[in-house]
């Protein structure tokens, strides 16, 4: 089954996306390649394998699928952290799992965030690809608050077909993406439409 946000894109989004970048070749309209989802459990040192056990539980709920662990590649004795020691978890989605779990996103996790004014449009790499951190897994709405045990952040890249955060930031903003509005933008739109 065919996400609403697939939908939507196909439908709506490419054609958009075409006339506006006024493309010639399908294969350069931009479109969303993976989201990766990471977890890194460094503050809690004392005890950090039942840590990492719950980010890979609390990955597992929100995106459906289960995440692999992430190992510490050094050991850095200032982070007590040992070569080869498990530090986090963190899941790459693609095609239908990628689709379903940015809709749910948009449409369902962003709007419960208490007093949310959008997500920084400044998290653009260079390269086309948008990351933004969340402070809590409290957000959404597949983890029960009452079985949270400690605090968790996660960090979610969107990774994005194109290497140019222009034609990436249009891509997410036609799919409805929540970006904070930039008061310079806003004003200029006024004087604009005055």
């Amino acid at each position: 089954m065919t996400s609403n946000l697939k939908k939507h894109y196909d439908e709506k989004v490419a054609a958009a996306l075409t006339e506006a970048f006024s493309l010639e070749n399908t294969h350069e309209i931009p479109a969303l390649e993976k989201i990766v989802i990471n977890c890194h459990v460094g503050r809690y040192q004392s005890d950090r394998k039942a840590a990492v056990e719950d980010a890979v539980a609390d990955i597992e709920k929100i995106t459906g699928q289960k995440p692999s662990v992430v190992f510490a590649k050094k050991s850095v004795a200032n982070f007590k952290v040992r070569e080869g020691e498990a530090v986090g978890a963190r899941v790459t989605l693609r095609k239908g799992m990628m689709w379903e779990f940015l809709d749910r996103f948009i449409n369902i996790t962003s709007p419960n965030v208490r007093d949310f004014r959008g997500f920084s449009p400044k998290g653009f790499d260079g390269r086309g690809n948008f990351a933004l951190g969340v402070p809590d897994q409290s957000i959404f709405p597949e983890i029960e608050i009452d079985k949270i045990k400690r605090q968790l952040g996660f960090d979610l890249i969107i990774v994005t077909s194109t290497n140019d955060n222009t034609k990436a930031k249009k891509l997410l903003q036609l799919l409805n993406f929540p970006f904070r509005e930039n008061k310079k933008e806003t004003e200029a739109t006024e004087v604009a439409a005055a």
